[in-house]
């Protein structure tokens, strides 16, 4: 990024959670941000708005016209036909383009050890485009499929499309948390209904909601590419994150309850999800540790309860 540059930033999606934070964090650096969505909502004072549906690809190139960018920012790309579609209209016509993935890509990975990037390398990654992708049951019960393919298909694009994805780690805080997670624990310390757990419980790694919108606001203004994870330090596993929980609530201790069963609460993981942050770290990003953070994320979910 050259110094003094007003910066020409187009983020896709980010309506919600820690997207709205990053177009805040964008705007409020005097960078021109363009949002683009399918009109669901208006972005915030300050930003352009751009509507149309990413998956006609059509209507997301007359959207887009002549406008050329810095960095594409997309938080929502799911698939590999949304990452061809997006591949075509967008290469040579930004100078990075930053895909927000997942710790899912990592979902076959039984390591007893941190995930480093190159345990997933999209560049391995076979593509198939033909899969049911459009079918939202297949898709959420294939998501961090669908992270990885699109991730080879944006790392095939060669220099036209200068590329990087964030893997994040699992999102806590905010008192906006759409996914009901810490509510789920909540609700049932309250009441002392059991927690099901599997039989042994393995940790993973976090971040805070702000800390990620840092994290895009930060890669947004460096040069690297390829794949990046995201995760404060430190790894939780299930009984530590309910223990916190309680200790909020004022309440007693959560009741855990033992089963084979493939329906078991939220992060109670059956192999460990804990990602090598240092890719992140030695580029020049700061992590925070998720124990200090912890007490404050839980508060400002369940706030609203207290």
């Amino acid at each position: 990024m050259v110094m003094g540059k007003t910066r020409e930033v187009l983020v896709i999606g980010g309506n919600r959670y820690f997207g709205k934070r990053l177009i805040a964090r964008l705007l409020a650096a005097g960078d021109r941000v363009t949002v683009l969505n399918r009109g669901s909502a208006a972005p915030p004072a300050g930003a352009v708005h751009l509507v149309a549906d990413r998956n006609d690809e059509e209507a997301l190139a007359e959207a887009i016209g002549t406008r050329v960018f810095d960095v594409v920012l997309d938080q929502v790309c799911y698939t590999p036909r949304q990452a061809a579609t997006a591949r075509r209209v967008f290469a040579g016509r930004t100078g990075r383009y930053v895909m927000t993935s997942t710790v899912e890509v990592y979902e076959h990975e039984d390591s007893e050890t941190l995930v480093p990037e190159s345990a997933v390398d999209p560049a391995t990654v076979a593509v198939n485009p033909e899969l049911p992708w459009d079918d939202p049951e297949f898709l959420e019960a294939h998501y961090g499929e669908g992270k990885r393919q699109a991730e080879a298909v944006f790392a095939a694009a060669g220099p036209d499309l200068p590329f990087v994805s964030v893997r994040v780690a699992h999102v806590l805080g905010g008192d906006d948390d759409f996914t009901g997670r810490l509510d789920h624990y909540a609700d049932r310390i309250r009441t002392g209904a059991p927690i099901a757990v599997p039989p042994v419980r393995h940790p993973a790694t976090y971040i805070h909601v702000e800390e990620i919108a840092d994290f895009l606001f930060w890669t947004a203004g460096e040069d690297f590419t390829g794949p990046v994870n995201a995760a404060s330090h430190g790894e939780l596993d299930v009984e530590e994150l309910c223990t916190t929980v309680a200790a909020r609530l004022g309440t007693v201790e959560p009741v855990f309850e033992a089963t084979d069963s493939t329906e078991v609460s939220p992060f109670a993981f059956r192999r460990r999800y804990g990602m090598d942050n240092s890719r992140a770290t030695r580029l020049g990003f700061t992590f925070g540790d998720v124990r200090q953070w912890l007490p404050k994320a839980v508060a400002e979910t369940l706030g609203k309860d207290d």
